[in-house]
């Protein structure tokens, strides 16, 4: 999982052509200390996509512009536009997040 250091590489990442997935968490969160554990697995599964990773705190005007209130919470984007989100406050299993993906256009 990528992780960067600004906004700004964050968001020209996230822009950059082919797929990418935009994990936003926090670590103070327990419903993403749930779910990490299982995103090498996921991240394996799913190699069309590069993982990056958003702190929700460290980043909040990406939080704020992508409408993240709930983390953690997953965007994807194909070439820099949005083609799907799994986007609330609730627990994410492996299982719901590898359904998420699986149901995005190819």
């Amino acid at each position: 999982m990528q992780k960067f250091d600004s906004n700004e590489k964050i968001l020209a990442a996230a822009n950059a052509p082919g797929k990418k997935m935009l994990f936003f968490s926090a670590d103070w969160c327990p419903d993403c200390t749930f779910i990490k554990p299982a995103m090498p697995a996921i991240e394996a599964a799913y190699p069309d996509y590069d993982f990056i990773y958003v702190d929700r705190d460290d980043n909040i005007e990406i939080a704020q512009d992508k409408g993240v209130m709930g983390i953690p919470s997953f965007i994807a984007l194909a070439d820099g536009q949005e083609i799907g989100r799994f986007v609330n406050g609730d627990r994410k299993t492996k299982a719901e997040v590898e359904a998420f993906i699986n149901e995005l256009p190819a």
